[in-house]
């Protein structure tokens, strides 16, 4: 069977293209790209020869059929715009339908938005939360940063400049004032690596410009010893209803204040 490559790509320097991402890409008989405009200058410039399509979240159902006779004819290449395909980039459904038909898929690592701001945040490296794109409207963003709260890894998200001040807002109102590293255009030529208060981040980023990926400070997540008195009688009265653990997760979560990781650690302990 055929070999179905992920091919990590520059997120904005050429340069940090591998050789061996060169070497997939002149050897593929097809690229599937995210965007065919991008893909073609990133291979132009390489002198790369290879048969482009396009592929991503708009028509990645009508194409799929189509790629993966490709695969069944010879190895393809997927690429996004920028770093890893699959990575809140297109990708994760050609690969359950090229391993669903019996191909391989490999890696082929690079450059990594994520792993870059990161590792120049500042912040605690060891473990971090990667939210990936949140969402577009306040309420659900709120939402979404009040559940990552408790967490106590760094929290990692990619966001628009459209968006990034009204995120840096939710994130204050939702995560209190923590320290940041807002990551603007990296490996670019207008590269900004900023770090301080999520507050003071907002005022810095009134106009802000390019592609952004936030690092904000974990939190300390409640421990069972931060728990109400009450938790065992609430646990013990729900599993006395029969109720089952992921309803009584949320039982207690809304009941006792308590974070997901709190309180599916008491209900499992109990």
């Amino acid at each position: 069977m055929s070999t179905l490559y992920l091919v990590a790509t520059p997120i904005g320097n050429f340069d940090d293209i591998t050789v061996r991402a060169l070497r997939v890409l002149a050897d593929v008989s097809l690229v599937a790209a995210e965007d065919t405009r991008s893909a073609r200058r990133l291979l132009d410039h390489f002198d790369v020869k290879a048969r482009v399509t396009s592929y991503n979240e708009h028509n990645k159902i009508a194409k799929t059929p189509a790629i993966l006779d490709a695969l069944a004819a010879g190895d393809v290449a997927v690429v996004s715009d920028a770093g890893m395909p699959g990575i809140s980039d297109p990708g994760y459904d050609l690969v359950v339908a090229a391993l669903a038909a019996g191909h391989a898929v490999v890696p082929i690592p690079g450059a990594s938005a994520v792993l870059a701001a990161v590792a120049a945040s500042g912040l605690p490296s060891r473990r971090f939360y990667y939210l990936g794109f949140l969402p577009r409207q306040s309420g659900p963003r709120r939402r979404a940063l009040a559940d990552a709260a408790a967490c106590g890894d760094t929290l990692v998200a990619f966001e628009s400049p459209h968006r990034v001040v009204a995120t840096m807002t939710d994130a204050l109102a939702a995560l209190g004032d923590r320290r940041i590293a807002v990551c603007r255009e990296l490996t670019k030529v207008y590269e900004e690596i900023w770090r301080g208060q999520i507050s003071d981040a907002i005022a810095h980023f009134a106009n802000p410009r390019g592609e952004f990926t936030l690092v904000i400070e974990g939190g300390a997540a409640p421990s069972l010893d931060d728990a109400p008195a009450d938790v065992p009688a609430i646990i013990a009265a729900l599993k006395a209803d029969s109720v089952g653990a992921k309803d009584g997760v949320a039982a207690l979560m809304k009941r006792a204040k308590l974070s997901r990781r709190a309180a599916y650690a008491a209900w499992h302990k109990s």
